[in-house]
């Protein structure tokens, strides 16, 4: 998010530009954010949300933007729980504090609420967005799961790290990105496999469709692993969530609604 000047007259960009993110208001002691929403007859136009504080500010390739915990309360004004929760992984596993984040995310500040309610949920081991969605779906099942989990052998010899383990069992649950289907990266994680498969390990990899279609099937897995009783409705949370997310029709469409496109 750019810092730049914004035209809040007009509720457009100063001289037909595109342009968004903060400026001071002279003399007032605000600060305006402004975020592009969309394009009339071939100008960007701006919403703009006054805020009581200066919005914190860094500098990444000489361009001044706002720093990530203010980001991603901006982002928490309209996205949904979810897709906060990988920003905010992503933003923890990159140098953010969860201190800095927590301090952004003060009572009263508009999307506050959600982004603490992520910041719960987030967890800065998470290697990439889609284990965050995997770790997510088992704890929305009532399943606590250790993320990058190193297997050793009886004698300490290092087998594997492994995306999520589940405790008490000998159980690696993790996301299979298309890079695995690579003739190179295929051919290390059938070794890989193996040498778990000795050391008396099971692993179960996923993809996208697994948790957006079928949820169910991954919630099975999970109840075999800890030996409890199948009950289907019990991804019910992870259908709330996944709902409101971007990765759904419903969810997309709720994001253009707020954002008036």
């Amino acid at each position: 998010m750019a810092a730049g000047g914004v035209d809040g007259s007009t509720g457009r960009s100063g001289g037909g530009q595109i342009r968004s993110g903060t400026e001071r208001i002279g003399g007032s002691g605000d600060a305006e954010h402004g975020v592009l929403v969309g394009r009339r007859e071939g100008r960007g136009w701006i919403r703009v949300t006054r805020t009581v504080d200066d919005v914190p500010a860094a500098v990444l390739d000489g361009l001044r933007v706002a720093a990530p915990a203010a980001t991603l309360l901006a982002c928490a004004r309209d996205l949904g729980l979810l897709d906060m929760v990988v920003l905010v992984d992503s933003a923890l596993r990159t140098g953010c504090t969860a201190e800095e984040i927590a301090r952004t995310a003060a009572p009263y500040r508009s999307g506050a609420p959600l982004l603490r309610r992520a910041l719960e949920l987030a967890d800065g081991r998470s290697e990439s967005p889609w284990e965050t969605l995997l770790r997510v779906l088992h704890v929305s099942v009532g399943v606590q799961v250790v993320p990058q989990h190193t297997v050793r052998t009886t004698d300490g010899t290092f087998v594997a790290r492994g995306d999520l383990w589940l405790p008490s069992t000998r159980v690696l649950h993790e996301y299979d990105g298309g890079v695995h289907r690579s003739s190179r990266v295929h051919t290390n994680d059938l070794r890989r496999d193996r040498a778990l498969t000795a050391a008396g390990w099971t692993r179960r990899g996923y993809v996208a469709a697994d948790l957006c279609r079928e949820p169910v099937a991954v919630l099975r897995d999970i109840d075999d692993a800890l030996g409890r009783p199948h009950r289907p409705e019990g991804v019910r949370p992870w259908i709330r969530l996944l709902s409101g997310s971007t990765l759904t029709e419903s969810g997309r469409a709720r994001l253009r609604g707020r954002l008036g496109l």
